[in-house]
């Protein structure tokens, strides 16, 4: 039996560019160096942290004018600023 699986709106859409050839291969080179930058930002460690709840809401807010999920938000900004 085949099994259908149900594919999001993006997933179709993807689905469908990659049908009518709008991707290309990067090659091998390319595809590791994004492997291995993704890799470099990995989360592997949990941070629990007590904030100031009208902060929170704040950052709150800029993440979703930016479109992100906050705490991607806020990781984004401690990965900035360990790196400064």
């Amino acid at each position: 039996m085949k099994r259908r699986i149900k594919l999001t709106r993006m997933e179709r859409e993807i689905e469908e560019a990659a049908m009518r050839g709008e991707y290309v291969d990067s090659g091998p080179e390319r595809f590791k160096e994004i492997a291995e930058a993704i890799q470099a930002r990995r989360k592997d460690a949990v941070l629990n942290i007590r904030v100031n709840s009208g902060d929170l809401e704040n950052l709150k807010e800029k993440a979703g004018k930016l479109g992100v999920k906050y705490q991607t938000f806020i990781s984004e900004l401690l990965h900035r600023a360990a790196q400064a």
